[in-house]
């Protein structure tokens, strides 16, 4: 039974969907079972069914080893209510599961659901290439009024004049330069499908990016859509226990206390810190948080996350950096007396942090994911990029300055996604080819004594023998000693 990384795409929550069904029908073990004297083929129990898929979505990559056990069954409740199981009477939709031996079996219609078809390209909906600022019209000259008699003259000499920058060109630079970054990392063609353009807002980005901390949190402008100060003082006690405060109570339990009144108010807000907006491209961006592509993902996230209203940013990063210091914390006492912390921050407020409008059937095993990649990299991820900040900044300024020269807007290449053989294959280049330069080096260095560098060589000789052999090939011959020789030559005439 083969499983697949869904890559990033238009409806991937759906195809994700089909995947662990197409896997769960394919694999999970069924066989007679008896209950009430009466004997069901081809069934199986719900406790059964929980071992088998939570043994699977752990072990698939798509979904990774934060998912628990109560998180699977919670999706067979879910695949009895969409009728991809049902119980051996048949029933299914309003019925209950529980973790228990009550038996279930494969009903005969295929419960796969339909991938909608691409909207046209003249759809409303449908993303559209924005043209670039040099591409429109008049955006660097403008042409002056000119008779008709002067309709000859060479154009390269014709008096020309720039446009001045205005803001909403600005503003059009900054989503356009950002967007265009990371349709690149996440491979796509488009963006169509993924992302919403109404849902952009470039006043975003440039506060995201430019009205920050020394420490890197966003700062706000209207303080009405800050936290209140009570939950501040919360997530500050729990960050930094027990040093906070002297006079905060030492009552037992009283951590346990502060921790669910934090938890209290990120459940009270009316969507996700990631908001319903740009729900879809959080998941494409699932597809990208593979071992060998980390790097990518952080990327791509730190480009998502600058796309947030900055209240929802700042609370995400308060949030992070407070989950991530509990983590951390040897001296913090368990918030649960049954789960472990770092369990417990990733469970408490994934639904805070992503979720649909609508109830998806995999929610909550993707936002788990999610935000476990989050907390162990939230100082990266929520960190301004620097590369893409300066190559905007020093673009606007060449365009307000007119010089003809103009670059081009910046683009950056990214890595692609890779399988695990072909990584550990770059990698162990990579290394080679470092031995290769610190070999050259050594024959090269003129302060090196002749003497040191022999034993040096000796020494690379006996720890890297291929990469030796391969710079010194004819050194590889094996050599006859003279006296060898002379035995051999003296053997001969004998024998004669």
């Amino acid at each position: 039974m083969s499983s697949c990384v869904i890559t990033p795409g238009p409806y991937r929550a759906t195809k994700l969907w089909n995947e662990v069904t197409r896997l769960f029908r394919a694999g999970m073990p069924v066989r007679k079972h008896r209950q009430n004297f009466r004997n069901h083929a081809s069934c199986f129990t719900a406790s059964a069914a929980a071992d088998w898929l939570h043994q699977l979505l752990c072990g698939n990559s798509n979904f990774g080893p934060d998912v628990t056990r109560q998180q699977t069954v919670q999706l067979l409740k879910k695949f009895l209510k969409n009728h991809v199981i049902e119980d051996v009477k048949g029933r299914w939709g309003t019925e209950e599961l529980e973790d228990n031996n009550a038996l279930y079996r494969f009903p005969s219609t295929s419960p796969l659901k339909p991938i909608p078809c691409p909207a046209p390209s003249s759809s409303s909906n449908s993303i559209k290439k924005r043209p670039s600022l040099r591409d429109r019209d008049g955006f660097f000259k403008f042409r002056a009024g000119r008779k008709p008699e002067k309709e000859n003259l060479d154009r390269e000499n014709r008096p020309t004049a720039r446009r001045q920058l205005t803001e909403e060109d600005e503003r059009d630079l900054w989503r356009d330069v950002t967007l265009t970054h990371l349709q690149r990392i996440l491979g796509l063609p488009s963006l169509s499908g993924v992302l919403d353009p109404r849902h952009i807002n470039p006043q975003n980005i440039i506060h995201n990016m430019t009205k920050v901390t020394k420490h890197g949190v966003v700062t706000l402008d209207d303080k009405t859509n800050d936290l209140p100060h009570w939950v501040v003082s919360a997530m500050k006690s729990l960050a930094n226990w027990p040093k906070y405060d002297s006079a905060q109570p030492s009552y037992p339990g009283f951590e346990r206390d502060v921790f669910r009144t934090v938890s209290d108010y990120f459940y009270s807000l009316p969507q996700p810190l990631l908001t319903y907006e740009l729900y879809e491209l959080f998941i494409n961006v699932l597809g990208v948080l593979q071992p060998q592509c980390e790097r990518v993902a952080v990327e791509a996230l730190q480009l998502c996350t600058l796309l947030l209203p900055p209240a929802a940013r700042r609370k995400l990063q308060l949030l992070m950096r407070m989950a991530s210091r509990i983590i951390q914390n040897v001296d913090m006492p368990r918030l649960h007396p049954a789960v472990g912390t770092r369990t417990l921050m990733v469970h408490t407020f994934s639904s805070c942090i992503l979720g649909s409008p609508e109830e998806c059937d995999l929610d909550e095993l993707l936002a788990t994911r999610l935000v476990s990649f989050l907390m162990d990299h939230q100082q990266s991820v929520l960190s301004v990029p620097g590369y893409l900040l300066d190559a905007i900044t020093a673009h606007i300024q060449y365009l307000h300055a007119g010089d003809e020269a103009c670059p081009p807007v910046p683009v950056y290449a990214f890595c692609r996604q890779i399988s695990g053989a072909e990584f550990e294959q770059q990698k162990l280049e990579s290394s080679q080819r470092a031995m290769e330069e610190l070999l050259e080096i050594l024959l090269s260095d003129p302060s090196m004594s002749e003497r040191d560098r022999n034993k040096k060589l000796r020494k690379f000789q006996k720890q890297y023998p291929d990469i030796y052999r391969r710079r010194f090939p004819s050194e590889n011959k094996p050599k006859i000693k003279p006296p060898l020789l002379a035995i051999r030559s003296t053997s001969a005439r004998w024998l004669h």
